[in-house]
């Protein structure tokens, strides 16, 4: 791995090198298998079930490749049974240890399989493992019943519940010069680097951060040390964050690797972290045809190059690209994790690409109950409204209350078509003043759903008995979505 050090891997998430040629055939199929010695001695291994047609591909046809075999040939996956045991493999390279925490995603990841990686760790330490901090960042906390579904077999007495607003120390701060320099002089502000108190203050000997990587509207491609900085990050950290990501640009964000914010964070934790230790632990999750999800790679060190190699495995998985934009795409949200439009508008973020200019995004969104995952971003949502992008920064300039609260201001930005394309939520506890009074159109969930039943609509294009074309999306959680011109 030493070899992909240093090297930059582009505009899109690929990394400039060869899929590495040492491939281990132990479980009968060619296995992109690799370790390195990272900084803290940690030695990295990833796992990456490899076609023939895959092996030697070079970063300059990674793009061409991005979604061009979604939905025909399955490609090999790691199993469940590959999964035990390479992690427990890993973890026992890692040596002994007394005293571990866990930081895996919350339950709008619940198909990363962090949940079973989870179970695993605990396995393998045992009464070692003595917290677990979901990373949910500006999320609300697990339920018990969340919990339980997610993560079954970990006592529940090894979780501890993350406060953004409180529960935080500031590892270091970017300076405003620096951060000037990073972004490109779109942001000038000083960034502080800002992780969970149980984490910092915690004297653990290794600090697990499990997650999936997969395009991401704030940092390109989600996770990594993402999962710390906003996962159990404070308000001016996570605040900040989103605030130069909306300022960059949501369409020139989604799914790029390299990045103003990624390169932040990067920043933070060379200089200020090092003495952590953090270890990292990240899937790669593929979508079939039905509809089921399979496990498509396994990433784990404490480098970037896991990083960045799960990055391209997630382009290559993740990213569907449409020969033509679709008029109309409809997008289904779990209720069990999508339940606030703070949520919710991955159905925008993730789909905004493949939408035609004067179309249309329909939202089933039968467990929507709310804006803002908490009272106080729920009441600014209300008050200020999805408007565009140049009536939200125009508001951050003018308005005291949207100044002190940019990741508000960033997710109204992001959640706009600007004017692009109409989108028309059909919520399940919301009402249609509610959701008009946001900007959005509304329309009957019972209608709507009797028109574009998600049982009966397979992913992608769908033509209805009237003749009406849809291009639909089960999970948007799951991947993204883009016009192959407008995704280069």
């Amino acid at each position: 791995m030493a070899a992909l050090r240093g090297r930059p891997f582009g505009f899109l998430a690929s990394v400039s090198a060869r899929v590495p040629a040492d491939l281990d055939r132990r479980y009968g199929f060619e296995l992109c298998f690799g370790v390195g010695t990272g900084s803290k001695g940690v030695k990295a291994r990833y796992i990456w079930p490899q076609t023939a047609e895959q092996q030697g591909v070079s970063s300059e046809s990674t793009a061409d490749a991005a979604g061009s075999g979604r939905g025909t040939t399955q490609p090999p996956e790691v199993t469940d049974d590959q999964l035990r045991e390479e992690v427990h493999r890993f973890l026992t390279e890692l040596g002994p240890k007394t005293r571990v925490a866990a930081v895996p995603p919350d339950i709008t990841r619940f198909h990363s399989r962090a949940g079973r990686i989870t179970e695993l760790v605990w396995e393998h330490y045992g009464s070692a493992l003595t917290d677990v901090v979901p990373a949910i960042g500006t999320h609300v906390p697990l339920s018990q019943e969340e919990r339980e579904h997610m993560y079954p077999g970990v006592p529940s007495e090894l979780f501890r519940v993350h406060d953004w607003r409180t529960e935080v120390d500031t590892l270091g701060t970017v300076p405003g010069e620096k951060v000037a320099e990073i972004t490109g002089g779109i942001a000038d502000f000083r960034w502080p680097a800002e992780i969970s108190r149980r984490l910092s203050r915690g004297g653990h000997d290794l600090i697990l951060s499990i997650g999936q990587v997969v395009p991401h509207e704030v940092i390109g491609m989600a996770n990594y040390n993402k999962n710390l900085f906003v996962g159990t990050g404070g308000y001016e950290c996570i605040s900040k964050s989103h605030y130069i990501s909306a300022l960059y640009g949501i369409e020139q964000v989604l799914g790029r690797a390299n990045n103003p914010v990624r390169s932040l964070m990067n920043y933070a934790e060379r200089e200020f972290a090092r003495d952590l230790p953090i270890v990292y632990i990240m899937t790669v999750v593929g979508t079939r045809p039905d509809g089921s999800t399979y496990t498509r790679g396994l990433f784990m060190g404490d480098e970037p190059d896991c990083f960045e190699l799960a990055a391209r495995c997630s382009l290559e998985t993740n990213v569907t690209l449409l020969d033509e934009p679709a008029e109309k795409v409809v997008v289904y949200l779990d209720p069990e994790e999508f339940k606030s439009t703070w949520l919710g508008d991955k159905a925008v973020y993730r789909t905004r690409l493949a939408i035609q200019e004067g179309g249309e995004l329909v939202i089933l969104a039968p467990g929507l109950r709310q804006f803002g995952e908490d009272d106080e971003i729920d009441r600014l949502i209300r008050r200020f409204g999805y408007v565009g992008r140049d009536n939200v920064l125009e508001a951050v300039r003018s308005d005291p209350e949207l100044q002190g609260s940019l990741a508000t201001a960033a997710h109204l930005i992001h959640g706009s078509s600007e004017g692009r394309f109409s989108v028309t939520y059909c919520p399940g506890h919301v009402t249609r003043e509610e959701i008009e009074g946001v900007g959005y159109q509304y329309a009957d969930l019972d209608e709507m759903m009797r028109r574009y039943d998600p049982q009966a609509l397979q992913p992608g294009m769908n033509t209805l008995g009237d003749g009406e074309r849809v291009y639909f999306v089960a999970n948007p959680a799951l991947g993204l979505w883009a016009e192959r011109s407008r995704f280069r």
